[in-house]
């Protein structure tokens, strides 16, 4: 079995967000913190359509849960 590794421009390419890298780490820095208790899938930001495929994401694609780990924790 393969493993293919996504990078965060893939991720938000998946999402229809701004993908450069300025523009990733505004995105990040526009809404973190997170408050601890809120689950990535769950953050008010998200429409949602992009809530879903993050949640579909992580519950059926183990090659990009680790990508969508890496922003949560990004954004917390």
């Amino acid at each position: 079995m393969e493993t293919i590794n996504h990078e965060f421009f893939e991720l938000f390419e998946q999402l229809g967000l701004p993908s450069s890298e300025p523009e990733i780490r505004r995105f990040i820095n526009q809404h973190r913190p997170l408050p601890g208790g809120v689950k990535i899938t769950e953050a008010p930001f998200w429409t949602p359509a992009q809530a879903r495929l993050l949640e579909d994401l992580l519950a059926q694609d183990a090659d990009w849960a680790e990508v969508v780990d890496s922003l949560n924790v990004a954004l917390h």
